[in-house]
Protein backbone atom coordinates (compact mmCIF):
# COMPACT_ATOMS: atom_id res chain seq x y z
CA UNK A 1 0.00 0.00 0.00
CA UNK A 2 2.97 1.80 1.09
CA UNK A 3 6.52 2.66 -0.55
CA UNK A 4 8.76 0.78 2.19
CA UNK A 5 10.68 4.36 3.28
CA UNK A 6 7.37 5.93 3.79
CA UNK A 7 6.19 2.83 5.96
CA UNK A 8 8.60 2.01 8.50
CA UNK A 9 7.40 4.39 11.17
CA UNK A 10 4.08 3.01 10.73
CA UNK A 11 4.46 0.02 10.93
CA UNK A 12 6.54 0.88 14.33
CA UNK A 13 3.43 2.96 15.53
CA UNK A 14 1.34 -0.39 14.56
CA UNK A 15 3.54 -2.90 16.49
CA UNK A 16 0.67 -3.24 19.51
CA UNK A 17 -2.22 -3.30 16.87
CA UNK A 18 -4.60 -1.65 19.00
CA UNK A 19 -7.44 -3.36 19.23
CA UNK A 20 -5.83 -6.36 17.45
CA UNK A 21 -5.24 -9.67 18.69
CA UNK A 22 -2.74 -12.46 17.61
CA UNK A 23 -5.04 -15.67 17.73
CA UNK A 24 -9.06 -15.90 17.02
CA UNK A 25 -10.23 -15.35 20.11
CA UNK A 26 -7.62 -13.91 22.04
CA UNK A 27 -7.55 -10.46 23.89
CA UNK A 28 -6.95 -7.24 21.98
CA UNK A 29 -3.36 -6.06 23.25
CA UNK A 30 -2.91 -2.86 24.96
CA UNK A 31 -3.49 -0.05 22.94
CA UNK A 32 -0.43 2.40 22.02
CA UNK A 33 -2.17 6.43 22.45
CA UNK A 34 -1.57 7.10 18.62
CA UNK A 35 -3.61 4.16 17.96
CA UNK A 36 -5.83 3.64 20.42
CA UNK A 37 -9.48 2.29 19.50
CA UNK A 38 -12.31 2.92 22.27
CA UNK A 39 -13.92 -0.56 23.43
CA UNK A 40 -17.12 1.01 22.56
CA UNK A 41 -18.32 1.39 19.00
CA UNK A 42 -18.44 5.18 18.17
CA UNK A 43 -21.45 4.48 16.65
CA UNK A 44 -23.62 1.51 18.37
CA UNK A 45 -23.69 -1.82 15.80
CA UNK A 46 -27.18 -1.55 15.11
CA UNK A 47 -29.75 -4.46 13.72
CA UNK A 48 -29.70 -2.43 10.42
CA UNK A 49 -30.89 -5.55 7.91
CA UNK A 50 -28.43 -6.13 5.36
CA UNK A 51 -29.75 -5.23 1.55
CA UNK A 52 -32.80 -7.21 0.15
CA UNK A 53 -32.50 -11.20 -0.28
CA UNK A 54 -29.23 -11.35 -2.88
CA UNK A 55 -29.37 -7.79 -3.44
CA UNK A 56 -26.32 -5.06 -4.00
CA UNK A 57 -26.65 -2.11 -1.45
CA UNK A 58 -27.83 0.19 -4.32
CA UNK A 59 -30.36 -3.16 -6.20
CA UNK A 60 -29.14 -5.35 -8.76
CA UNK A 61 -26.87 -8.55 -8.16
CA UNK A 62 -23.82 -7.59 -10.66
CA UNK A 63 -21.53 -4.72 -10.26
CA UNK A 64 -20.45 -3.80 -13.55
CA UNK A 65 -20.99 -2.15 -15.90
CA UNK A 66 -23.84 -0.34 -13.78
CA UNK A 67 -21.66 0.53 -10.99
CA UNK A 68 -18.71 2.89 -10.40
CA UNK A 69 -16.73 1.87 -7.26
CA UNK A 70 -15.11 4.81 -5.43
CA UNK A 71 -13.72 3.69 -1.76
CA UNK A 72 -11.74 5.03 1.40
CA UNK A 73 -9.01 2.69 2.79
CA UNK A 74 -8.87 2.98 6.98
CA UNK A 75 -7.84 1.24 10.57
CA UNK A 76 -9.52 2.73 13.63
CA UNK A 77 -7.44 5.14 15.13
CA UNK A 78 -4.88 5.14 12.25
CA UNK A 79 -5.11 8.14 10.60
CA UNK A 80 -1.44 7.80 8.72
CA UNK A 81 -3.67 5.12 7.05
CA UNK A 82 -6.19 6.30 5.35
CA UNK A 83 -9.54 8.39 6.15
CA UNK A 84 -11.75 5.28 7.62
CA UNK A 85 -9.95 5.78 11.17
CA UNK A 86 -12.72 7.52 13.03
CA UNK A 87 -15.91 9.49 13.10
CA UNK A 88 -17.49 7.01 10.75
CA UNK A 89 -20.48 8.52 9.82
CA UNK A 90 -19.28 11.93 8.69
CA UNK A 91 -16.68 9.85 6.52
CA UNK A 92 -19.43 7.99 4.81
CA UNK A 93 -20.96 11.00 4.15
CA UNK A 94 -17.87 13.00 2.65
CA UNK A 95 -17.14 9.67 0.59
CA UNK A 96 -20.88 9.85 -0.45
CA UNK A 97 -20.00 13.34 -2.32
CA UNK A 98 -17.03 11.78 -3.47
CA UNK A 99 -18.26 9.16 -5.48
CA UNK A 100 -20.67 11.33 -7.54
CA UNK A 101 -17.54 13.34 -9.10
CA UNK A 102 -16.54 9.57 -10.25
CA UNK A 103 -19.97 8.35 -12.06
CA UNK A 104 -19.48 9.79 -15.63
CA UNK A 105 -22.41 7.77 -17.14
CA UNK A 106 -22.38 4.94 -14.17
CA UNK A 107 -24.25 4.73 -10.62
CA UNK A 108 -21.83 5.78 -8.14
CA UNK A 109 -21.40 2.97 -5.57
CA UNK A 110 -19.33 4.20 -2.31
CA UNK A 111 -16.97 1.13 -0.73
CA UNK A 112 -15.65 1.11 2.86
CA UNK A 113 -11.82 -0.87 2.65
CA UNK A 114 -11.30 -1.79 6.49
CA UNK A 115 -8.06 -3.21 6.93
CA UNK A 116 -9.33 -6.09 9.58
CA UNK A 117 -5.89 -8.00 9.82
CA UNK A 118 -2.68 -5.76 9.67
CA UNK A 119 1.00 -6.55 8.96
CA UNK A 120 2.89 -5.44 12.06
CA UNK A 121 6.35 -4.68 12.40
CA UNK A 122 6.74 -7.19 15.64
CA UNK A 123 6.35 -11.01 15.96
CA UNK A 124 3.11 -11.12 18.29
CA UNK A 125 2.58 -13.85 20.23
CA UNK A 126 1.69 -16.54 17.48
CA UNK A 127 5.22 -15.00 15.93
CA UNK A 128 3.25 -14.35 12.52
CA UNK A 129 3.99 -10.55 12.18
CA UNK A 130 0.02 -9.39 11.74
CA UNK A 131 -2.71 -8.50 14.28
CA UNK A 132 -6.56 -8.73 13.77
CA UNK A 133 -9.00 -6.78 14.32
CA UNK A 134 -12.07 -7.49 16.87
CA UNK A 135 -15.16 -9.12 15.65
CA UNK A 136 -16.84 -5.94 17.18
CA UNK A 137 -15.07 -3.25 15.40
CA UNK A 138 -15.93 -4.97 11.81
CA UNK A 139 -19.28 -5.26 13.26
CA UNK A 140 -19.29 -1.06 14.00
CA UNK A 141 -18.01 -0.67 10.41
CA UNK A 142 -20.49 -2.68 8.67
CA UNK A 143 -23.36 -1.29 10.22
CA UNK A 144 -22.09 1.63 9.21
CA UNK A 145 -21.99 0.79 5.52
CA UNK A 146 -25.59 -0.28 5.76
CA UNK A 147 -26.96 2.69 7.33
CA UNK A 148 -25.18 4.42 4.05
CA UNK A 149 -25.97 1.88 1.43
CA UNK A 150 -22.34 1.11 1.06
CA UNK A 151 -20.39 -1.64 -0.07
CA UNK A 152 -18.01 -2.93 2.91
CA UNK A 153 -14.46 -4.94 1.93
CA UNK A 154 -12.19 -6.45 4.33
CA UNK A 155 -9.01 -5.96 3.61
CA UNK A 156 -6.12 -8.35 4.76
CA UNK A 157 -2.87 -8.02 5.15
CA UNK A 158 -0.96 -11.25 6.29
CA UNK A 159 2.44 -10.93 7.56
CA UNK A 160 3.75 -14.26 7.57
CA UNK A 161 0.50 -15.94 8.28
CA UNK A 162 -0.96 -17.83 5.23
CA UNK A 163 -3.33 -15.62 3.32
CA UNK A 164 -6.18 -17.93 2.53
CA UNK A 165 -6.63 -18.71 6.25
CA UNK A 166 -7.03 -15.44 7.21
CA UNK A 167 -9.37 -15.14 4.50
CA UNK A 168 -11.60 -17.99 5.92
CA UNK A 169 -11.94 -16.73 9.32
CA UNK A 170 -14.10 -13.60 7.43
CA UNK A 171 -16.25 -16.34 6.43
CA UNK A 172 -18.82 -15.24 8.84
CA UNK A 173 -18.72 -11.40 7.26
CA UNK A 174 -17.56 -12.86 3.41
CA UNK A 175 -21.45 -14.60 3.72
CA UNK A 176 -22.80 -11.68 3.99
CA UNK A 177 -24.51 -9.63 0.23
CA UNK A 178 -22.85 -6.70 0.83
CA UNK A 179 -19.21 -7.36 2.25
CA UNK A 180 -15.99 -8.27 -0.51
CA UNK A 181 -12.45 -8.81 0.41
CA UNK A 182 -8.80 -7.20 -0.61
CA UNK A 183 -6.03 -8.34 -0.36
CA UNK A 184 -2.49 -6.63 -0.33
CA UNK A 185 0.48 -8.37 -0.97
CA UNK A 186 2.80 -6.23 -0.24
CA UNK A 187 2.52 -7.02 3.46
CA UNK A 188 2.40 -10.75 2.87
CA UNK A 189 5.55 -11.89 3.51
CA UNK A 190 7.80 -15.48 4.17
CA UNK A 191 9.48 -17.02 6.83
CA UNK A 192 12.20 -14.94 8.31
CA UNK A 193 10.84 -11.91 6.73
CA UNK A 194 9.59 -8.73 8.39
CA UNK A 195 6.60 -6.94 7.12
CA UNK A 196 8.17 -3.29 5.79
CA UNK A 197 11.52 -4.26 5.42
CA UNK A 198 10.68 -6.13 2.59
CA UNK A 199 8.25 -6.36 -0.51
CA UNK A 200 5.78 -9.35 0.11
CA UNK A 201 4.40 -11.13 -2.92
CA UNK A 202 2.00 -13.51 -3.98
CA UNK A 203 1.42 -15.67 -6.94
CA UNK A 204 -1.65 -15.84 -10.01
CA UNK A 205 -1.98 -19.17 -8.47
CA UNK A 206 -2.52 -18.09 -4.75
CA UNK A 207 -4.60 -15.26 -6.09
CA UNK A 208 -6.75 -17.90 -7.64
CA UNK A 209 -7.55 -20.00 -5.03
CA UNK A 210 -9.24 -16.80 -3.08
CA UNK A 211 -11.56 -15.88 -5.93
CA UNK A 212 -11.84 -19.93 -6.37
CA UNK A 213 -13.26 -19.67 -2.73
CA UNK A 214 -15.33 -16.83 -2.72
CA UNK A 215 -16.89 -18.46 -5.89
CA UNK A 216 -17.94 -21.07 -3.74
CA UNK A 217 -19.14 -18.80 -0.77
CA UNK A 218 -21.29 -16.88 -3.31
CA UNK A 219 -23.05 -20.56 -5.25
CA UNK A 220 -23.74 -21.98 -1.55
CA UNK A 221 -25.44 -18.47 -0.09
CA UNK A 222 -26.96 -17.31 -2.90
CA UNK A 223 -25.24 -13.81 -3.20
CA UNK A 224 -24.89 -11.24 -5.64
CA UNK A 225 -21.23 -10.71 -6.74
CA UNK A 226 -18.89 -10.00 -4.43
CA UNK A 227 -15.90 -7.86 -5.24
CA UNK A 228 -12.56 -9.45 -4.49
CA UNK A 229 -9.78 -6.69 -4.89
CA UNK A 230 -5.76 -7.47 -4.90
CA UNK A 231 -3.45 -4.37 -4.25
CA UNK A 232 -0.53 -4.17 -6.56
CA UNK A 233 2.36 -1.67 -6.70
CA UNK A 234 5.21 -3.16 -8.48
CA UNK A 235 5.35 -5.90 -10.85
CA UNK A 236 7.52 -8.04 -8.60
CA UNK A 237 4.51 -8.01 -6.11
CA UNK A 238 2.63 -11.11 -8.53
CA UNK A 239 4.11 -13.67 -10.24
CA UNK A 240 2.81 -15.89 -12.93
CA UNK A 241 -0.61 -13.50 -12.76
CA UNK A 242 -2.10 -15.48 -15.63
CA UNK A 243 -3.05 -18.19 -13.19
CA UNK A 244 -5.39 -16.17 -11.92
CA UNK A 245 -9.02 -17.23 -13.89
CA UNK A 246 -12.08 -15.78 -13.66
CA UNK A 247 -14.75 -17.30 -11.04
CA UNK A 248 -18.62 -17.07 -11.23
CA UNK A 249 -20.11 -14.37 -8.90
CA UNK A 250 -16.74 -12.63 -8.25
CA UNK A 251 -15.83 -9.11 -10.12
CA UNK A 252 -11.90 -9.36 -9.49
CA UNK A 253 -10.10 -5.94 -9.45
CA UNK A 254 -6.04 -5.23 -9.42
CA UNK A 255 -5.60 -1.50 -7.82
CA UNK A 256 -2.40 -0.31 -9.42
CA UNK A 257 -1.43 1.62 -5.76
CA UNK A 258 1.61 3.62 -7.17
CA UNK A 259 2.55 6.56 -4.78
CA UNK A 260 4.31 10.19 -6.19
CA UNK A 261 4.10 12.51 -8.60
CA UNK A 262 0.93 12.26 -11.43
CA UNK A 263 4.00 11.25 -14.06
CA UNK A 264 4.73 8.57 -11.84
CA UNK A 265 1.93 7.52 -11.32
CA UNK A 266 0.62 7.00 -14.46
CA UNK A 267 3.80 5.25 -15.04
CA UNK A 268 3.14 2.54 -12.99
CA UNK A 269 -0.66 2.43 -14.03
CA UNK A 270 0.94 1.29 -17.64
CA UNK A 271 3.42 -1.22 -16.01
CA UNK A 272 0.93 -3.08 -14.53
CA UNK A 273 -2.58 -2.62 -16.36
CA UNK A 274 -1.35 -4.24 -20.01
CA UNK A 275 -2.20 -8.05 -20.90
CA UNK A 276 -4.80 -7.98 -17.20
CA UNK A 277 -5.85 -11.97 -16.77
CA UNK A 278 -9.60 -12.49 -18.79
CA UNK A 279 -12.36 -10.78 -16.56
CA UNK A 280 -9.94 -9.00 -13.76
CA UNK A 281 -10.99 -4.95 -14.01
CA UNK A 282 -8.71 -2.27 -13.21
CA UNK A 283 -8.72 -0.18 -10.04
CA UNK A 284 -6.48 3.00 -9.12
CA UNK A 285 -5.76 4.05 -5.58
CA UNK A 286 -5.10 8.13 -4.57
CA UNK A 287 -3.00 8.98 -1.74
CA UNK A 288 -4.54 11.78 0.29
CA UNK A 289 -0.74 12.43 2.00
CA UNK A 290 2.33 10.92 -0.01
CA UNK A 291 1.07 12.13 -3.65
CA UNK A 292 0.90 15.84 -2.19
CA UNK A 293 4.46 15.84 -1.30
CA UNK A 294 5.12 15.23 -4.97
CA UNK A 295 2.22 17.68 -6.61
CA UNK A 296 -1.33 17.98 -6.71
CA UNK A 297 -3.65 15.41 -6.17
CA UNK A 298 -5.09 14.06 -9.53
CA UNK A 299 -9.17 14.71 -10.06
CA UNK A 300 -11.58 12.44 -10.83
CA UNK A 301 -11.23 13.78 -14.70
CA UNK A 302 -8.04 13.14 -14.54
CA UNK A 303 -8.03 9.34 -13.60
CA UNK A 304 -11.39 8.55 -15.22
CA UNK A 305 -8.68 9.51 -18.76
CA UNK A 306 -7.03 6.45 -17.87
CA UNK A 307 -6.79 3.58 -20.39
CA UNK A 308 -8.58 1.62 -19.19
CA UNK A 309 -10.80 2.90 -17.15
CA UNK A 310 -10.25 2.53 -13.40
CA UNK A 311 -13.44 0.64 -12.18
CA UNK A 312 -12.60 1.44 -8.83
CA UNK A 313 -10.85 4.28 -7.46
CA UNK A 314 -9.70 4.32 -3.50
CA UNK A 315 -8.42 6.55 -1.35
CA UNK A 316 -6.09 6.20 1.42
Amino acid sequence: MRKLAGVVAALGLLAGAAACSDEVGGPASTPSPTTAVSSKPSVPATTTPPPGPGDLPRGGRTIFPKYQLVGYVGLPGSPALGPLDKDLDKKAASLETLSRTYAAGRTPQPVMELIAVVAKGTPGKDRLYRGRLPDATIDEYLAVARRHRMLLLLDVQPGRAKILPEVKRLERWLKEPDVGLAFDPEWAVGPGQVPGRVFGHTTGAELDSIASYLSGLVTANRLPEKVFVFHQLSRRIVSNEHALRKHPGVVTIKSVDGIGHQKDKVETWSKLTPNLPPGVHAGFKLFYTEDRRHGTLMTPTQVLSLKPRPEFVVYE
